[in-house]
């Protein structure tokens, strides 16, 4: 496994950029681990409705970034004191890799600081019952990618009011009740670190054995375009709803999922799937799989099992995916 580093650039439209950028190109023969922070920024979850996810006035207001990232999962807050970790690897048989596999070695690392970290649900990692760390992973073609959080130092109020929240009562309790739930992890250290020290020693103790490598001028006009075209755009970032005249959602171990269709004459038009759910693949195979399709239970269930649906989605079964479409 390699290292590269690039936290001078301090944008996560910057870093997925490069992520995508080391996934497609086969120069890139190895498997690398990055670590970086962003300014304040929204990343917003592959397959969620940003309009839905985020008070849009306050991060304008606040000069908060709203990116889509690649993969899935739901809106994380980040800014200068919360660190971001990445591991691209080969993957096999198209198979969704344990989370634990990639957290385990932050975990031990964070242990030797003095924080209680452990693994815990779906993709998030705790210190004391709070949560720090949020997971999420995406699959392109033969690559693998798991990114997840540290929240260092992070501004929490700015986390819950840049949030599609706008009541102050609930605002308020929902500083409340995030301070209660979620812990940035300074405060837990054996000895206090700034936070290019704690970056410093992490990534010491998480390089071992992996050689440093640097982007090229090449890499990097190519990164920057990447960024530019597709994680610059509003089309990426918000994008145009289609209409709709149904919408069914269920929340599941696998995450939330929220279905919108349009339907004429018994017949699905138009399918968006929209959540904090993990997926293996394109999600556009599973909306594309029942459009056209009869708007009736066996025939959504044909067209999702003829396309592996439940293999592509993340813990989430044919039974519980069926039921965001039909009752």
């Amino acid at each position: 496994m390699k290292y590269i580093e690039f936290d001078n650039h301090m944008r996560s439209s910057y870093a997925f950029a490069v992520e995508e950028y080391i996934m497609k190109n086969p120069a890139f023969e190895d498997e690398y681990f990055l670590f970086w922070r962003t300014r304040p920024t929204l990343m917003i979850g592959r397959f969620q409705n940003t309009i839905q996810e985020i008070n849009s006035q306050f991060a304008k207001d606040n000069k908060i970034d709203v990116i889509r990232r690649n993969s899935g999962g739901g809106t994380v807050y980040t800014d200068p004191n919360c660190w971001q970790f990445s591991f691209v690897t080969w993957k096999k048989a198209g198979q969704v890799k344990d989370f634990r596999d990639f957290t385990k070695p932050v975990v031990e690392a964070l242990k030797k600081l003095g924080v209680n970290a452990e693994f815990s649900g779906r993709n998030d990692l705790l210190c004391d019952g709070k949560k720090f760390s949020g997971n999420a992973q995406f699959g392109m073609k033969d690559r693998f990618l798991h990114h997840g959080t540290i929240l260092f130092d992070t501004n929490l109020e700015n986390l819950v009011r840049s949030l599609n929240v706008t009541d102050e009562k609930i605002i308020s309790k929902g500083i409340q009740s995030v301070r209660e739930r979620v812990t940035n992890i300074r405060p837990h250290l054996s000895v206090d670190l700034s936070s290019l020290d704690f970056r410093d020693k992490m990534i010491s103790m998480l390089r071992v054995d992996m050689d440093q490598i640097e982007l090229s001028d090449e890499d990097i006009v190519e990164i920057a375009k990447i960024e530019n075209e597709k994680f610059l755009s509003w089309e990426w970032n918000y994008g145009n709803s289609p209409a709709f005249n149904i919408t069914k959602s269920n929340r599941f171990d696998g995450g939330k999922i929220e279905v919108q269709l349009d339907v004429e004459n018994g017949i699905i038009k138009t399918c968006s799937i929209f959540g904090d759910f993990f997926c293996n693949g394109d999600i556009s195979v599973i909306q594309n799989s029942v459009t056209g399709c009869k708007y009736e239970i066996n025939s959504i269930r044909e067209a999702l099992n003829n396309v592996k649906a439940s293999e592509m989605l993340y813990l989430i079964s044919i039974d519980e995916l069926v039921s965001c479409f039909i009752e």
